[in-house]
């Protein structure tokens, strides 16, 4: 029985040091030994030009629910992008806003640097959740590609120049942006998206980039395949799906979304919740891509989502194997170890004030991440949670 638990222990505590040190230090290291070759963009400064009718066209697909603090800005960011207007479509799709998204909506479109695009407002009465709207309006269109882009999010000039040169080959299906934040909620979340950033920029180079970010990415239009109206991480299993297919995921780390809302500490739990619903999920639901025909794609898949997914039973497990386990040296320093880590991150999130050191709050952020982790899967296999709307209030 002693050896059992030592092997089950020994390879939990394995599995915790993979996930969050073997394996990035291996994507840093194929990376570099395979990085990935930036498209040569021609500007078009504006200006019509031959290459113009080359281009795919482009449907770009607003969803928006109660955004009246955004929709302005979006609208007139959307208007400055270096695009062909004759191959650009802009549908702004709200969704039963109760707000005041409309009006502001149908009064920026008037404004003079909007003259010179295509924008529609769609007004759907009821609310019917994103997935129900995108599974709607993505089949009306005729479009090479399809954007969809959160309203709170800018997007860089020549984002869309660029994604098109990317589709110039066949094999391309998705092509991702690089996220920022304006405002993170605290020092964590900012390294962890710096983190998160490198990760997926790093997995690119083995296969294809996991999953996509609701902010902003493109995708061929022909390939989508209607979304299961419970999905709830919908920017993961949608371009996945198209991955499946056979298609490549791209990260593009010069086209640039830059995301303007800021969520308080309290609201990111509840957020992450949900999104830790879905990691499961969409485990379940893209559970082929594990096939090792996906191989590099299959690998990361497994040693990314899978074992974020399952690390919050890995990291209990190995916690209360190493107390059984304290007359052994080794797993006296892993209990003393996680005793301190697991420590250090619950303080800084009971007292964020005195624990406000970057690196406590990067521990904070991972602990609370993991929390969430586990209570989102425990919540999706019993209480199933729905897909619809919830606006994080600043």
């Amino acid at each position: 029985m002693n050896t059992v638990l030592i092997i089950l222990t020994s390879l939990s505590i394995f599995a915790v040091v993979y996930h969050h040190a073997l394996y990035p230090m291996f994507l840093r290291w194929f990376s570099a030994r395979h990085p990935q070759h930036s498209v040569d963009v021609t500007p078009r400064g504006f200006h019509q030009s031959k290459l113009d009718r080359t281009l795919p066209t482009i449907t770009m697909i607003i969803p928006a629910y109660n955004e009246q603090e955004w929709i302005a800005d979006k609208i007139r960011n959307l208007s400055c992008l270096d695009y062909p207007s004759n191959k650009l479509s802009i549908i702004i799709a709200s969704d039963g806003c109760t707000d005041k998204t409309l009006e502001i909506a149908y009064n920026t479109i008037q404004e003079a640097v909007c003259s010179d695009v295509h924008i529609e407002v769609h007004d759907f009465e009821h609310n019917q959740g994103k997935v129900a709207l995108l599974n709607q309006l993505i089949p009306q269109y005729s479009s090479d590609i399809i954007a969809l882009s959160d309203v709170s999010a800018l997007l860089s000039y020549d984002a869309l120049l660029i994604a098109a040169k990317h589709f110039e080959n066949p094999n391309v299906g998705v092509v991702n942006p690089t996220y920022h934040l304006l405002d993170p909620s605290s020092e964590g979340e900012k390294k962890y998206w710096e983190y998160q950033t490198k990760i997926k920029q790093q997995e690119s180079t083995l296969g294809s980039s996991l999953g996509s970010h609701g902010a902003f990415y493109l995708f061929r239009q022909e390939l989508f395949t209607p979304l299961d109206k419970d999905a709830i991480n919908d920017d993961f299993i949608l371009p996945m799906k198209i991955v499946e297919q056979g298609y490549q995921a791209i990260y593009e780390p010069s086209i640039k979304a830059l995301e303007l809302e800021h969520v308080m500490q309290d609201e990111d739990f509840t957020r992450r919740l949900r999104i830790s619903a879905g990691n499961l999920q969409q485990l379940l639901r893209l559970f082929p891509l594990l096939n090792p025909k996906y191989k590099g794609t299959a690998f990361t898949f497994f040693s990314g989502k899978g074992l974020r997914l399952t690390m919050p039973y890995f990291m209990i497990f190995a916690y209360i194997g190493s107390i059984f386990l304290l007359s052994n040296p080794i797993f006296l320093v892993a209990f003393i170890g996680q005793t301190l880590g697991y420590g250090i991150g619950l303080m800084g999130f009971l007292f964020p004030t005195l624990f406000s050191n970057k690196y406590c709050q990067t521990l904070t952020y991972l602990v609370t991440g993991h929390t969430a982790n586990l209570l989102g899967g425990l919540n999706y296999l019993f209480n199933k949670p729905t897909s619809f709307w919830h606006r994080a209030h600043k």
